[in-house]
């Protein structure tokens, strides 16, 4: 419960931090919410984290601001390193199961996300529970990232899907 809190308390402070700077300040204060970062990560704030589920970020990863983190006790978020994460990308490993007509969101459910290193997320993204995108790959603005994207391909759209693969 306190780390929900810290985190939602730290989601507030990096709005009166600048956006593009600070970020030494802002590794501190991540870490003392329970965030595993690496080296020279570059977390740009604006955005929000929710929940007190494990987030891990790779060294020298670059956060734009806007992001959002809707983290869950039951799945991580795994993102590697010299990844670059554009504005607006909401990362959520949460869903449910399809009820009945009752009520069709049924069972809570939480799958672990994991991007590979190197990879560059376009601005507006939003990517789901379930899914791996592999080392080297690009996903293009707006896409909602439902499947596995293999290793070096350029994937986008609604849902995503692979454009090309990448040398």
């Amino acid at each position: 419960m306190f780390i929900s809190i810290l985190r939602t308390a730290l989601t507030i402070v990096f709005f009166a931090l600048p956006v593009s700077g600070a970020f030494s300040l802002k590794s501190k204060l991540l870490k003392l919410a329970n965030i595993k970062l690496g080296k020279h990560v570059s977390y740009c704030g604006g955005g929000a984290l929710y929940g007190r589920g494990l987030i891990s970020i790779g060294d020298e990863t670059w956060i734009s601001p806007r992001s959002v983190f809707h983290s869950n006790i039951a799945a991580a978020i795994h993102i590697g390193s010299r990844c670059d994460i554009g504005p607006s990308v909401s990362f959520i490993p949460g869903s449910h199961e399809i009820g009945t007509s009752f009520r069709r969101a049924g069972s809570g459910v939480a799958r672990d996300i994991f991007v590979g290193d190197g990879v560059w997320i376009g601005a507006g993204c939003l990517i789901l529970g379930g899914v791996t995108i592999g080392e080297g790959s690009v996903i293009a603005a707006g896409a909602v990232v439902t499947k596995d994207i293999p290793p070096n391909t350029l994937a986008g759209g609604v849902p995503c899907r692979m454009i090309r693969k990448l040398n």
